[in-house]
């Protein structure tokens, strides 16, 4: 099963440079900066583990360079501070050649001074709210325009929803991100007050009050929506409330940002058949690429485990990651980041991936349906969505745009046609 998983796959990264090799210093060390334990270990251990699958991968393909490939795992244990932590280890004790880690974005912030300090590379592979541009990271997953604002014009458009409740754990993803959904919806005519904003802490599990105020929305006969911004464990609360209080998704429909099929497989989704979730990829798409990957995936891990869309965006910056050492002949940095401009890699809900130079891939929008075996149907696809940096829906985003490949800027103002250094949000 691994075999035809592996022969699916591009043979460029396979090219070993006999002069590079000679240069390059062995092992090649691959960091992992996943949460392994705490509220977050829910959605990140399968990250940890897709990460060392694909170095395992890749060893048996050759290694990269001359070199094997070396998994450094540390367990930041859902501790935002001890992320920077740990990622000052990986790169100064460990001295990783890369890092592939992170899923919520205030974790992403405390690492991000040290990653800058230390010029080390991250591969961030979770959605975020965009409104951020560093030179030392790509961003894999999905901005605000490949994932948010898509969702909430499905439910404009094809649900008919005319009251929004803007549900998000505590933390500066859910803020941001319903920040540009409160500025967009408003543009879009739907009133103030018609727009219900809640945050709760994370690991939050009493959810009987917030679904009380929700289904009050729809009071006066206005279908009512919610746009989930909610993380890790404090899910299976608010789904278990949502089914106690009888509310369906025909009565009020839910689109989640962080709930996937990982999620879902330790749920009761009996009574979440037809909520929804915003993705780049689900483990149901079809083709010949995803078949293999998701085979090669229970071979190693057990067929009870799932696949879904972060897994996704480490399988594609993994893989270009690769390319592009091979390309520039070194893991070094700087040689790794300029040869990753307009890397492209396959999809696994078929076309290709591109990185574009903001650090963004283009890449498609799917909206899946939630069903009963914790699986979801994909009722729509877009063609591939370029990633965008800054926001068109914040006035003082709208005018601001990233561009480490010609520009060697990643937040320039186009109005004043000057790189601007600093943001008092970043």
């Amino acid at each position: 099963m691994k075999t035809s998983y592996l022969a699916a796959l591009p043979t460029a990264a396979l090219l070993l440079s006999a002069t590079s090799a000679l240069a390059q210093d062995c092992p090649i060390k691959v960091g992992v900066l996943h949460s392994l334990s705490g509220t977050m270990a829910i959605s990140e251990t399968t990250l940890k583990d897709t990460v060392e699958m694909l170095v395992e991968d890749q060893n048996a393909k050759g290694g990269l360079l001359g070199c094997e490939l070396e998994a450094v795992v540390v367990d930041p244990a859902s501790d935002w501070p001890l992320f920077a932590e740990k990622a000052r280890e990986l790169l100064t004790v460990h001295d990783v050649d890369v890092i592939f880690g992170n899923w919520t974005s205030v974790s992403r912030k405390s690492v991000l001074p040290v990653i800058e300090e230390l010029n080390g590379l991250l591969f961030y592979p979770v959605q975020y709210e965009g409104e951020e541009s560093s030179k030392n990271v790509f961003y894999t997953g999905a901005a605000p325009n490949q994932q948010a604002i898509p969702a909430t014009d499905y439910f404009l458009e094809e649900l008919g929803v005319e009251k929004f409740a803007l549900l998000g754990t505590d933390y500066v993803y859910p803020r941001t991100t319903n920040n540009i959904l409160e500025s967009y919806l408003k543009s879009k005519g739907i009133a103030e007050e018609d727009i219900f904003v809640n945050y709760t802490p994370f690991g939050h599990s009493d959810w009987a009050t917030i679904v009380a105020d929700v289904v009050a929305l729809g009071a006066d006969g206005k279908q009512v929506g919610v746009i989930s911004t909610i993380n890790g464990d404090a899910n299976i609360g608010f789904y278990k409330e949502l089914a106690a209080a009888g509310v369906s998704a025909d009565d009020i429909p839910v689109v989640a940002f962080s709930v996937g099929e990982e999620e879902l497989s330790g749920l009761d989704t009996s009574n979440l058949v037809g909520h929804l979730a915003a993705w780049n990829y689900f483990q149901s798409a079809e083709g010949d690429a995803n078949a293999a990957w998701v085979e090669a995936w229970k071979a190693r891990m057990g067929e009870e485990r799932v696949t879904n869309d972060p897994m996704e965006a480490h399988y594609i910056g993994f893989n270009m990651w690769v390319n592009a050492a091979t390309a520039a002949g070194t893991t070094e940095v700087d040689a790794v980041r300029t040869a990753m401009y307009g890397q492209e890699f396959p999809n696994l809900t078929g076309g290709t991936a591109v990185m574009l130079p903001n650090h963004h891939l283009a890449k498609p929008v799917l909206i899946g349906e939630i069903l009963d075996d914790g699986q979801f149907d994909i009722i729509s696809q877009t063609d591939p969505v370029p990633g965008d940096a800054w926001t068109d829906f914040l006035p003082e985003s709208a005018v601001l745009k990233s561009d480490w490949k010609d520009l060697g800027c990643g937040m320039y103002n186009t109005e004043t046609n000057t790189c601007v250094q600093i943001k008092s949000n970043y």
